[in-house]
């Protein structure tokens, strides 16, 4: 009984880990243009279109910055809610990061 309350003790004593996750841009699009994450979690967004893209927040929250062909940025998201963006050079690109 005490090993598993002390393994049990240590399970929930683990430091939980920020995760990545990947939006690649193709097509005009990003893909998955809606994506849920935790707060804390990182996304790379990855330019596989043949134009220069960005992935933009309303808010504010995070920005590429401009993205060659074949260049990637990674955002770190620090706040829970919903946060669309958007590619400030091409206004029909649009997608959500929801963060919980």
């Amino acid at each position: 009984m005490r090993t598993a309350l002390v393994l049990a003790l240590l399970v929930f004593a683990m430091p939980a880990y920020a995760a990545n996750h990947a939006v690649q841009i193709k097509g005009m699009k990003f893909h998955p243009a809606k994506i849920s994450v935790a707060v804390g979690d990182t996304i790379t967004f990855k330019n596989a279109d043949s134009m220069t893209h960005t992935a933009t927040a309303l808010d504010g929250s995070f920005d590429t910055g401009q993205l060659a062909k074949g260049k990637s940025a990674k955002v770190k998201i620090s706040a829970a809610g919903a946060h669309p963006f958007k590619c400030s050079i091409h206004a029909s690109m649009k997608g959500t990061v929801t963060a919980k």
